[in-house]
């Protein structure tokens, strides 16, 4: 579930550190050497297009069980519970303007006005655990300053926002526990400066785009979703930056990449309840950071590696509810290792709480090639693609 909310002495020091980098990512001559070009009451400007987009937004909040809102009112919007100011990064002639919002775990509901795109300067938005509902507004997009955005937690519908696309400046994007739905767009990944992206459980649908490894994020999780199809080789493109991965139940099916491997500053691997076949790729023996490895609830079958096993940082490993046959050298006694793990209902003889012979036996092996992301099974000697069904 999405994190408490930031302290006050947190957010504002998020905040500073922001103006610092934004300043340099969004640095304009104009604006900051020469700021006689601006309004000589920029700064009321500013406060004064804040306090409509406010005012509008307080007027379609319907529940306020907390009280959050109860103090907005009058011009001074930076005393506004949960409204955040500091000096615009790029433009000497703002001292003041809105920089955050954080209504964390209000419980508030209603929906977010076209009016919210007047807070131009906005870097930080946190909405996380409340009952907003409808659609994002189009307006947002006019937040280029945008580097936060946790909309998680809340009762967003629709399609993916395609609005969040336009926002120049986001490192982080969360979105999970909405009931957004239907493809999610390549473009998504195509981002070089989003560093986490949480969309996991929505009604999100459709394969995961080749494009996936193309933005340089170090967070991705995509669980308890309504995909379909492998997991794609560009996962490769990745592997400077990413740190944890989970696809948790996401529908995902197929072998799984050799390229997989290739990530070697993978932390947290969680691939559990999808529908996997063949073989555990003996190129995630690579990982050498990796901590947490989740296989659980697939179709996988053969060996378990001892390259694996013998990781130097892993602390957990689960593999519980696949068609494993065979734990290779020290894979059998992950309890000396000090690794804890779950090897429960695999095919693994002289261990307890195995499956039945009968579905050891029911369930075929499957061989993975090289862009053949389904893979193919034997049956008899003769090899089958393992989304065909079986040769009579």
């Amino acid at each position: 579930m999405p994190s408490n909310p930031l302290s006050h002495a947190t957010l504002f020091l998020l905040l500073l550190l922001l103006s610092t980098t934004l300043a340099k990512n969004h640095h304009s001559p104009a604006a900051g050497r020469h700021p006689h070009h601006a309004p000589k009451n920029a700064t009321a400007v500013r406060l004064r297009q804040a306090y409509d987009a406010l005012q509008s937004w307080k007027r379609v909040i319907y529940s306020d069980p907390r009280q959050l809102t109860s103090n907005w009112r009058g011009p001074d919007v930076c005393a506004y519970r949960g409204v955040y100011c500091a000096p615009h990064p790029n433009d000497t002639s703002i001292t003041a303007t809105v920089a955050g919002i954080d209504l964390n775990h209000g419980d508030l509901a209603g929906f977010l006005p076209e009016s919210l795109g007047l807070l131009s300067d906005l870097a930080l938005l946190h909405l996380n655990s409340n009952r907003f509902c409808g659609i994002l507004p189009s307006s947002l997009a006019n937040l280029s300053l945008l580097f936060e955005l946790d909309l998680s937690n809340n009762r967003f519908v629709g399609p993916f926002p395609a609005v969040v696309l336009a926002l120049p400046s986001l490192h982080f994007l969360d979105l999970r526990y909405n009931e957004f739905e239907g493809p999610v767009p390549p473009e998504l990944f195509n981002n070089n400066k989003l560093d986490a992206i949480f969309i996991n459980n929505n009604w999100l649908t459709s394969v995961i785009p080749a494009s996936l490894g193309s933005s340089s994020a170090s967070v991705v999780v995509f669980a308890n979703n309504r995909f379909s199809g492998c997991l794609p080789p560009t996962i490769a493109k990745f592997a400077d930056t990413l740190e944890e991965l989970l696809l948790i139940n996401s529908s995902i099916s197929g072998c799984l990449p050799v390229e997989l491997g290739f990530l070697y500053k993978l932390r947290v691997l969680d691939i559990s309840q999808n529908d996997i076949v063949g073989p555990i790729p003996y190129s995630l023996a690579g990982l050498a950071h990796l901590e947490q490895l989740n296989l659980g609830h697939n179709r996988l079958s053969g060996t378990v590696p001892e390259g694996i096993c013998a990781l130097p940082n892993l602390a957990n490993f689960t593999f519980s509810y696949n068609f494993l046959c065979e734990e290779e050298g020290i894979c059998g006694n992950l309890t000396a290792r000090g690794v804890a793990y779950d090897d429960r209902r695999n095919c693994l003889p002289e261990k307890p709480r195995q499956r039945s012979e009968k579905e050891c036996e029911a369930e075929k092996p499957v061989e993975c090639f090289e862009g053949e992301c389904g893979g193919r099974e034997i049956h008899d000697g003769v090899s089958v693609s393992a989304t065909s069904p079986p040769p009579s």
